[in-house]
C-alpha cells in the first residue's frame, strides 16, 4: 500500500514527570475507540503494532483501572502514525491513506544537562538530532509544579526553561557538525500546559501571561540559543504559540479520560499550522532558497488538495487551481471564518475526503482558540 504524501514530525520537551507519555497514550488510545472511528472516519494506525498496543494497554489501563502508565526513565523513542480515512461504499469501501505523523517522546531526565558517559552522550546527541528535525516542538510546563509554586511561579519557570537552554548549549557543539546551523528544525515552538485539569483557573491567555510575567527574559534567552542553532533565525516561533493541555482528569481511584483539553487539535496544529506559518514566512520574508524550499516542503501538495476543493467556487483562486502558485496557495493559507467553512462544505459535497479532513482541521484550530484553548502566533 502506498505511504502517504506527506508527513509532519512532531517533538515533546519535557521534565520527568511532566505527562508526555499520560499525553501520547491519551492521543492515541482515545483515536482506537469505536465512538471516535465511526464519527470521525479516520483511523490512526500505529507503523509499529507492539509500540501501538503498548501505548493502547496504557489508555486502557487508565481509562477501566485508573492505572497510570509506568515511568519511561531515560529512554527516547519515536512512535509513527498514519492517518487513513474511511471510503464510502460507493468507492470501494477500506481506506486511503492521508498523512502519517511521527510523534518523537523526549526523555525528562534529559533536561537535568548533559549525560554523563560517552555511551549515553551519544544516545542524548542522537536523540537531539532526531527531535530537532520536527516541524512543530511543544515544551512543557508542568501543571503539578505549576500548581506546587503558586504565589512564585517564577522559581518553577525560570528554572525550566534556563535548564533546557543549559542542556542545548552544552550540546550544541555534538548537535551542530563542523558548527553548519540546521536548515530542518522545528520552526514553531509551543509552550503547552499540561495537565491543565489541576489549574482551572488559568484559559489559555491567562497562562500565557504568567509566562510572560513571571518568566520573559528567561524565554527570550531560550530564544536565542534556539535561533543559533538554525539557518534564517527570523523563521522561527518561540513562545508566540501557547496550548492548553489534559488527558483527563484524576484522583485517587478516578481518571475520566473523557474530560480532556487540547489532544483533539495535536493533529491539526501538526498538520495545518506549519502550512499556515510556513508559506507566510516564505511569502513575507527573504529566505535562503535552501530555507524557503525546505518550508515549502508540504505546502504545496496541501495547497492544491485545498485547491481542488475550492474549484467551485466563483472567484480567482478557482481559476487559478491548473496554475497554482504561491500567491494561490498563500491565500488558501489565510482562509478562515465563513470562507474556510464555505470550503469545507464544497469538499464534503464532492466526497473529497482529504480536502475536507485537512479543511476540518483549520477549522478545529479556530475552534480551539474559541474555546480558549489554543493561542495561534502571528509572525
Amino acid at each position: 500500500m502506498a505511504r502517504p504524501e506527506f508527513e509532519q514530525h512532531i517533538a515533546l520537551f519535557g521534565e520527568s514527570g511532566s505527562g508526555k507519555t499520560v499525553l501520547l497514550s491519551s492521543f492515541f488510545g482515545r483515536a482506537q475507540e469505536p465512538s471516535v472511528i465511526n464519527a470521525s472516519r479516520r483511523h490512526l494506525v500505529p507503523e509499529s503494532r507492539p509500540q501501538g498496543n503498548k501505548l493502547h494497554s496504557y489508555y486502557l489501563g487508565m481509562k477501566n483501572s485508573a492505572t497510570l502508565p509506568p515511568a519511561n526513565r531515560f529512554s527516547w523513542d519515536s512512535y509513527t502514525f498514519d492517518l487513513k480515512l474511511k471510503l464510502d461504499a460507493s468507492d470501494g469501501g477500506g481506506t486511503t491513506d492521508a498523512l502519517r505523523l511521527v510523534w518523537h517522546d523526549y526523555p525528562g531526565e534529559w533536561f537535568e544537562g548533559r549525560r554523563e558517559g560517552a555511551r549515553e552522550r551519544e544516545r542524548q546527541t542522537a536523540g537531539f538530532r532526531a527531535l530537532l528535525e520536527s516541524d512543530v516542538a511543544f515544551l512543557l510546563v508542568d501543571g503539578q509544579k505549576l500548581l506546587d509554586h503558586r504565589g512564585e511561579e517564577e522559581r518553577y519557570l525560570k528554572y525550566l526553561f534556563t535548564s533546557f537552554r543549559n542542556t542545548l548549549l552544552a550540546m550544541r557543539t555534538d548537535i551542530l557538525d563542523d558548527g553548519k546551523r540546521l536548515v530542518e528544525f522545528p520552526r514553531i515552538w509551543f509552550i503547552a500546559l499540561s495537565k491543565s485539569d489541576l489549574n482551572p483557573d488559568l484559559d489559555v491567555y491567562r497562562f500565557r501571561d504568567l509566562v510572560i510575567e513571571k518568566s520573559a527574559d528567561e524565554l527570550d534567552l531560550l530564544r536565542e540559543v534556539l535561533a543559533s542553532f538554525v539557518v534564517a533565525p527570523e523563521a522561527l516561533a518561540v513562545g508566540e504559540d501557547f496550548l492548553m493541555l489534559s488527558s483527563g482528569t484524576f484522583a485517587p481511584g478516578e481518571i475520566h479520560l473523557e474530560r480532556r483539553v487540547g489532544l483533539d487539535v495535536i493533529m491539526p496544529i501538526a498538520a495545518m499550522l506549519p502550512f499556515e506559518r510556513h508559506i507566510r514566512w516564505a511569502t513575507k520574508m527573504k529566505l535562503p532558497a535552501k530555507v524557503a524550499d525546505e518550508l515549502r516542503r508540504n505546502s504545496k501538495l496541501i495547497g492544491k488538495i485545498l485547491a481542488g476543493a475550492a474549484s467551485r467556487w466563483p472567484r480567482p483562486v478557482a481559476k487559478a487551481v491548473a496554475l497554482i502558485g504561491p500567491s494561490v496557495i498563500a491565500e488558501l493559507a489565510e482562509l478562515a471564518g465563513r470562507k474556510l467553512r464555505d470550503l469545507n462544505s464544497s469538499a464534503v459535497s464532492r466526497g473529497d475526503l482529504l480536502a475536507s479532513t485537512l479543511s476540518q482541521f483549520k477549522i478545529g484550530l479556530e475552534d480551539a482558540e474559541e474555546s480558549v484553548t489554543l493561542i495561534r502566533g502571528v509572525s
